[in-house]
């Protein structure tokens, strides 16, 4: 197979989308010959700042270049966050992407993106050697933390779940739905966050800390820009900004420490088995990442592989939100679920909410309909080509798939698959990597109960 001039092979493709092109397949050979050597600098907040050397080809693979170094950017900017991005050796490339990244470029969604997070502007620019920035890395210890009574709270997309939990054991846990992501007045999100605070703590004799898993990306316990409050409108964020500490003041003079819910889930496997460099991959509403390292730390990054690219045919599906095309949303979500449901023939109801599509489809897989379980074969090679990606930024000793799409017999399959692909095609990665779901020890453990060991007293 030949993209923009550069062969590449795999040997399981999807059996429902034969045109995807996995982005770290395709760098691989790529890089194999590119002999110019550049350098990505990404600097975030505190003077924090990621580097990465690489190189690119000469001149007749100028479009390759392009793809290359654009979407390399790219995956920086969504895994690692950032603010400013430093090339050098590639100034005619650094001027291009300065002009895609910005309020009126192709990527213009990044441009706002950032600007929300980090207050302050996104900027692509071309330096020389002398002004490269150095690495300038730190990684922080999340969570552990087990002494007293704490509240843990995990703010779903389509339920919201509370433990109160004392010395590390839960004595009292719920789910309630509700409906953050459709509700534009914030008052409902802080009184549903403040009842699920007071039920718990009304199962113990004091709250002594409250830990928080949230979706979104965070600056301290301040939502910046988070999908659970994508309906509330912008001269309301202040109120968004401060809701989970706002929502704490009502218990109380405690600790509350807030955390993105890809980490939390990270660091749920770490405390369930006592190993580190996990990736946790949750496939729900959307695709969540988390990520802790060999010594249960997280490095301090934004893991939103959601907007993250993982395909670069030029068929792939376009994110109606990012409008970005074969990002990981698309690929590990329940999104992949309902767009592979016409080339496997299954018709679903446009009535029906996407999480009612994915329990049609979760009911035929359940049944041994082989169309329903074509879809999860596809989404299993999907994760098996794309952990080249992954693990060429996150050193990986197990992947825990988690979220409603990993349920059920669609989602054993979904495994086995990913693994079979592994073996077959990268057996290095198969040696290195668990692939897996969780086991009984972490459920017992959980989101909430993970959330409530956030806080040190």
């Amino acid at each position: 197979m030949n993209y923009l001039g550069i062969d590449y092979e795999i040997k399981n493709v999807p059996v429902l989308d034969p045109g995807f092109i996995p982005f770290g397949v395709w760098a691989i050979e790529y890089l194999k010959g590119a002999s110019h050597p550049i350098k990505v600098a990404v600097e975030r907040e505190d003077g924090l700042v990621s580097v990465r050397e690489s190189a690119i080809r000469g001149p007749e693979f100028a479009e390759a270049n392009l793809r290359y170094v654009e979407r390399l950017i790219k995956f920086e900017l969504w895994s690692i966050g950032g603010f400013k991005v430093y090339l050098c050796g590639c100034d005619d490339i650094a001027q291009k992407l300065a002009a895609a990244y910005s309020p009126e470029g192709e990527r213009h969604f990044d441009f706002e993106f950032v600007g929300d997070v980090y207050e302050k502007p996104l900027e692509v620019i071309a330096v020389d050697e002398a002004h490269f920035p150095a690495a300038n890395e730190s990684a922080k210890q999340i969570g552990g933390h087990m002494e007293g009574c704490r509240i843990g709270f995990d703010a779903g997309g389509s339920d919201r779940k509370v433990s109160a939990v004392i010395d590390g054991e839960p004595v009292y846990s719920e789910e309630v739905v509700w409906f953050p992501k459709i509700t534009e007045d914030p008052e409902y999100h802080f009184n549903e966050i403040v009842t699920a605070f007071k039920t718990a703590a009304s199962k113990m004799p004091r709250v002594d800390a409250i830990g928080v898993s949230s979706a979104g990306t965070f600056v301290g316990n301040s939502p910046m820009v988070a999908s659970l409050f994508i309906k509330v409108p912008r001269e309301r964020r202040d109120e968004v900004k401060s809701i989970y500490d706002r929502a704490g003041a009502e218990i109380g003079d405690v600790p509350l420490v807030v955390a993105n819910d890809g980490d939390v889930t990270a660091l749920a496997g770490y405390m369930s088995t006592g190993e580190g460099d996990i990736l946790g991959i949750a496939m729900g509403t959307s695709e969540a990442v988390g990520y802790v390292n060999n010594d249960g730390n997280v490095l301090g990054w934004i893991n939103e592989l959601a907007f993250a690219p993982v395909d670069l045919s030029p068929n792939a599906m376009q994110d109606e939100w990012s409008t970005d095309f074969g990002v990981g949303c698309k690929y590990f979500s329940q999104d992949a679920v309902i767009k592979l449901a016409p080339a496997a023939n299954i018709i679903l109801d446009p009535a029906l909410s996407p999480a009612e599509k994915l329990k049609v489809v979760q009911g035929l897989a359940n049944n041994g309909d082989e169309a329903a379980l074509d879809i999860y074969r596809s989404i299993g090679c999907y994760l098996a080509h794309t952990l080249v990606l992954y693990s060429m930024f996150y050193e990986i000793k197990t992947l825990l798939v988690l979220g409603r799409v990993a349920s059920g017999d669609g989602g054993d399959l979904l495994i086995s698959e990913c693994n079979r692909v592994l073996a077959e095609e990268y057996p290095e990665l198969a040696e290195q990597i668990k692939v897996t779901l969780p086991d009984e020890k972490m459920r017992r453990v959980g989101q909430s109960v993970a959330a409530a060991s956030l806080p040190e007293l």
